[in-house]
């Protein structure tokens, strides 16, 4: 999910880019606002900063795994074993 409170600065920043003639509804702007952007990245279908990390541990231990099985497949190859 996003910081909502990123969201909340970058509504609060959109409606001070609206013209002073047009603010004195800007609460109703920003809420206007958020909602448009929570709408827009919600149909991103983003991923949160820990599901990242969690994957990206993930793949961190599966490329060591791989790299120690083509090191034994080498080895095995030459006619060694791994363990000798």
């Amino acid at each position: 999910m996003i910081d909502l409170n990123h969201l909340d600065d970058l509504a609060r920043r959109l409606s001070d880019l609206v013209p002073p003639g047009l603010r004195e509804s800007r609460e109703e702007l920003q809420a206007t606002f958020k909602t448009a952007l929570q709408a827009g990245l919600a149909k991103l279908d983003l991923v949160t900063r820990e599901e990242f990390e969690v994957q990206r541990a993930v793949l961190l231990k599966t490329r060591e795994k791989l790299d120690a099985l083509e090191a034994t497949v080498r080895e095995l190859e030459q006619g060694r074993s791994p363990d000798a």
